[in-house]
């Protein structure tokens, strides 16, 4: 099969990381509220503690797969190849230690768990819960070394195949799923099919690094201050891996202990659509990642390093702007509707919660691409110390506010928090620090939003009028408001490119269209 050249690869991964996205949001669409409805609300909500708090040992893997993709690109700038494979192995044998830690830790808690959650769960939901933290606990100690394999791909831009494999697994564990939930095992049956598809998707990732791109690995022998240079660019990744986990993870381990499951149910859903919200951002960024390192590495004239560097912070950040623009102010106008219908009873906080949640971080999703360009030119140290401040508003405020409002209070300590961070902080040092142009950014911004003043007038009128009593009626309403959205910000938010980008898409797909047709 003919290799596709760097241009097609990253197009091809734009479009696949949209399609994986659109997976993710049907899969939910369609199953969850199946899920939902056998589960309960209780059980769901022990599903979402457990993987909580399992997923708060990531923190081990202390930032080292950016830092492979800054080594690989610095390497094979100058066709340094036994350098690229003895950074292999140092990564193999750093992360294959750090699997054994996490497994090890995760056993300690699946056997301690009263030490997280007091008396927040039933003698049946801790034993149901043990069975889980064993799994997820396996599931992490593998998933560690193996990421190696995923950061190799990654560096070489092969986008089409991670995303391919992932929409797989997306598209296939309901179908694996339904069943075993029907059969009773419930959350842990759950927990064990996420276990198998990740270990099918590690070990492909393994025979494609291998049989595709050559993967060779040595050990020892490794370049004079590597490891030093190693652990302080991750050291202070880990910093936001860290916070990150905090802010994600923490809410639901904590409302598990003062609360209950039920209330960890509730934030679940309103943090699902957050966590959605925030893929349509990512998928488009990720795929820049590679190129931000280049320009770093290659480009040696400071200014037009900047200036490059700027115009992808600009390129991307209005393009996800449009895009989230319109899946937050239809969230605000049909969320709560959706929610009612969709989940069901005893989920009407969960709308405040993903409000709570989605609005103030459309700032740091917009600036995405901003945090791989600190982590480029190795000044990401400013934005760990900014993440720190917002990891410690954010326990504070949530120990206080989730004993008292529940899900919704854990959500609105979150967003306080994003804002000090994301608003100010952040936009400060990506200014001082990165070179990045950050007032012409927020200008490009501006303009654009001058395309939703018409929509978001158009929405009020809907939410305060509209009858959406059933899927048929939602649709039609966010079919109305997706064209007057569209349609606005064509005329007085794109850009040329932008409209040019549309513009080729379209074509391109109307031409295969007509091919296909010609050959039938």
């Amino acid at each position: 099969m003919r290799r596709l050249n760097n241009s097609n690869e990253l197009k091809i991964g734009a479009f696949l990381s949209y399609v994986q996205t659109g997976a993710q949001i049907l899969v939910a669409l369609l199953y969850t509220p199946v899920m939902l409805r056998i589960l309960g609300q209780n059980e769901y909500g022990l599903y979402n503690t457990v993987s909580s708090t399992i997923s708060m040992l990531s923190v081990l893997s202390l930032g080292f797969s950016n830092a492979y993709i800054r080594f690989y690109a610095r390497y094979k700038v100058n066709e340094e190849k036994e350098k690229i494979e003895r950074l292999n192995g140092l990564f193999l044998l750093v992360y294959f230690i750090i699997g054994i830690i996490a497994f090890l830790c995760g056993m300690y808690l699946s056997f301690n768990l009263k030490l997280v959650f007091d008396e927040g769960l039933t003698p049946d939901e801790l034993e149901k819960a043990k069975i889980m933290m064993i799994l997820l606990a396996l599931n992490l100690g593998v998933s560690f070394p193996m990421s190696t394999f995923t950061s190799y791909i990654n560096a070489h831009e092969r986008f089409a195949f991670i995303y391919a494999i992932n929409i797989i697994k997306i598209v296939c564990s309901p179908f694996v799923q339904i069943p075993l939930l029907l059969m009773g095992f419930g959350a842990v049956g759950m927990t064990a099919v996420i276990f198998a598809f990740n270990m099918l998707v590690n070990l492909a990732e393994v025979i494609y690094s291998i049989k595709k791109l050559n993967f060779r690995m040595k050990l020892g022998h490794w370049e004079k201050g590597l490891f030093k240079s190693l652990f302080l660019f991750s050291g202070l990744i880990a910093i936001n891996v860290i916070v990150d986990q905090v802010n994600n993870s923490l809410d639901s381990v904590l409302l598990g202990r003062f609360c209950g499951t039920a209330e960890v149910a509730v934030y679940s859903i309103g943090a699902t659509f957050c966590g959605y919200y925030t893929i349509f951002s990512t998928s488009i960024s990720t795929v820049f990642i590679p190129r931000i390192h280049k320009i770093v590495n290659s480009v040696q004239d400071k200014l037009e390093q900047n200036r490059q560097l700027t115009e992808i912070f600009i390129k991307v950040g209005r393009i996800q702007f449009l895009v989230l623009a319109l899946v937050c102010t239809g969230f605000i106008v049909f969320g709560r509707a959706f929610i009612a219908l969709w989940a069901g009873d005893g989920y009407e906080a969960s709308y405040w919660v993903a409000l709570f949640r989605m609005v103030p971080a459309t700032v740091a999703l917009i600036q995405n691409a901003g945090i791989e360009i600190q982590r480029a030119k190795n000044v990401h140290q400013y934005r760990a110390y900014s993440m720190i401040i917002m990891a410690l508003i954010n326990l504070v405020l949530t120990i206080f506010m989730c004993q008292r409002w529940g899900a919704v209070g854990a959500s609105a300590a979150t967003g306080i928090a994003a804002v000090v961070c994301d608003l100010f902080l952040l936009n400060w040092f990506y200014y001082k620090k990165t070179g990045i142009n950050v007032f012409r950014f927020w200008k490009n911004i501006l303009r654009e939003s001058a395309g939703l003043i018409v929509p978001c007038i158009c929405g009020f009128f809907i939410a305060r009028y509209a009858s959406m009593q059933s899927y048929i009626t939602l649709a039609l309403w966010i079919a109305v408001y997706a064209a007057v959205y569209v349609l606005n910000i064509w005329f007085l938010s794109m850009n040329r490119s932008e409209k040019d980008l549309v513009l080729g898409i379209v074509n391109r797909f109307t031409s295969k269209l007509h091919k296909k047709g010609d050959t039938q």
